[in-house]
């Protein structure tokens, strides 16, 4: 998702692609992706994770494959969301065949690798898109996505089989609900930033999303094979697992979403800057989900998680106190502070979430973790994109209002619009592009603080939520670390 974030303008000018189309060549696979992670797991589950593994990637290489010869605006969208459709198969595979092959405490590293490479996959997105850029273009993103995915298929290819020894039934009426419950509830979050979180239709797919997770909940409770056991909420480590992950995402997207704007807008980097500019969160980020692997079983998920989100917590704060004079420096130690935060709470989140589920419900177990991630990221967006687009616009009214008509519009929509209309209104040109400055660094400081409060109480949330110290809970469904690693399963 995020290895195209560099490249819409590029898009853009190559296939004529309207702003409309270009916000779908991303939320399309974004879409596509959430909705159907529940139903995909479940697959997995009954008929085989490899084999959901291995289609997945089948889908998505050939679907990225598609732009390199239709570039039509209509074509990227459609490939983008068959990729998104393949990528839902994918994510949960590559938990749950982890969390089914390794044991113990190699399985705590296992999920510790995992949570970490995962994390930092969108700064590295962004950075292999960057580079791809300074000598290719746009197609080149979509070749890397081609080889990728058929260099993953071909090592799926060699991984053990792993599925439930008793297959039961697909929930046919849970996935349907569940699908439409997540695809109407993240197009809400997408479109409310833009339309307002009161206008019509927003209010119209929140309240369809609400009555489609309504149905979801009673038909899960009253099945007898459900797509996902709801009770599993109610142990203290999965239903907090869930919540962390969901807000760490939210974070993550969140404050990527207005530090990439910043760097850009303020300090005046280029796509390539902005992103290695974001590299910094990766390392403590990877680093520290690995040690927290090891950490969790012996402190418990509380004293890790509190922790690191009051970390994340202190380093958005002092993202909200950047000011147009701000330099890389200041950026960089909260960037640290946060990967640092977000290394303490991803790992251990997720290994209560596999922990809590039995063995047979892995892929499910994974997928909920993944939806988490994705609706936190949506929300994220949603929240800061609103808030900033607020602040902003209430700001800068005062200096709207001295501009001839024609350029009121464009000026107030954005401090990127005014930038590039600021040049041409005469002598007062430097004047009026600092005003707009200053107008979006308020609403980039709201936003971040916004969401460090947010943090803040979560951290409280947790604190009171989460459980102690449980060793026998870490890889209570899990095998012994000297049990003998699965053989691969015919299948067919």
């Amino acid at each position: 998702m995020a290895a195209l974030y560099t490249s819409l303008a590029d898009i853009a000018i190559a296939t004529g692609a309207t702003q409309t189309q270009l916000t779908w060549v991303v939320d399309g696979y974004t879409l596509a992706l959430a909705c159907l992670l529940l139903p995909a797991g479940a697959l997995g589950d009954r008929y085989g994770r490899r084999w959901v593994l291995v289609f997945g990637l089948v889908v998505f290489a050939a679907a990225s494959a598609v732009p390199l010869f239709e570039s039509d605006p209509v074509w990227v969208i459609a490939a983008r969301a068959i990729a998104g459709v393949g990528a839902a198969f994918v994510m949960p595979s590559t938990l749950s065949i982890m969390t089914a092959t390794f044991g113990g405490q190699q399985r705590g590293r296992a999920v510790g690798i995992w949570a970490g490479v995962a994390g930092s996959g969108a700064v590295f997105g962004m950075l292999c898109s960057g580079l791809l850029l300074q000598f290719w273009s746009w197609e080149s993103i979509f070749v890397g996505f081609t080889i990728g995915g058929v260099v993953l298929l071909i090592a799926a290819c060699t991984l053990p089989e792993s599925r439930q020894q008793n297959r039961h039934p697909m929930d046919l009426v849970g996935s349907v609900s569940v699908m439409a419950a997540i695809g109407l509830i993240v197009v809400a979050l997408t479109e409310a930033p833009a339309k307002g979180w009161t206008d019509l239709v927003v209010v119209a797919l929140f309240g369809a999303g609400t009555l489609a997770t309504v149905v979801f909940v009673v038909v899960e409770l009253r099945i007898a094979h459900p797509l996902l056991q709801l009770r599993l909420f109610a142990d203290r480590g999965f239903g907090s697992g869930t919540l962390s992950v969901g807000l760490q995402f939210m974070v993550m997207f969140g404050m990527a979403f207005l530090i990439v704007q910043h760097v850009q807008l303020i300090v005046g980097y280029g796509a390539m800057q902005s992103a290695l500019a974001l590299a910094p969160v990766g390392a403590p980020l990877l680093t520290f989900s690995v040690l927290s692997s090891w950490l969790g079983p012996r402190i418990g998920l509380r004293l890790l998680t509190v922790p690191g989100l009051l970390l994340i917590a202190a380093g958005l704060y002092l993202m909200s106190r950047l000011t147009v004079d701000a330099v890389y420096l200041d950026i960089l130690w909260a960037l640290l502070l946060i990967g640092t935060g977000m290394g303490l709470c991803m790992a251990p989140a997720t290994t209560a979430i596999v922990s809590a589920t039995p063995e047979e419900d892995q892929g499910v177990a994974a997928a909920v973790n993944d939806a988490a991630r994705e609706v936190g990221a949506a929300l994220g967006i949603a929240i800061v994109g609103s808030v900033l687009a607020a602040g902003y616009s209430s700001r800068v009214e005062s200096v709207v209002a001295q501009l001839p008509p024609p350029v009121r519009d464009p000026f107030s929509d954005s401090l990127a619009s005014a930038l590039q209309i600021a040049p041409n209104l005469g002598p007062a040109a430097q004047q009026l592009a600092d005003s707009a400055k200053d107008a979006f660094v308020q609403g980039y400081s709201q936003a971040m603080l916004i969401l460090s409060i947010i943090t803040v109480i979560s951290a409280i949330i947790l604190a009171l939520w989460a459980p102690e110290r449980e060793p026998a809970r870490y890889g209570r469904h899990a095998k012994a670390d000297n049990e003998p690693l699965q053989e691969p399963t015919p299948v067919g």
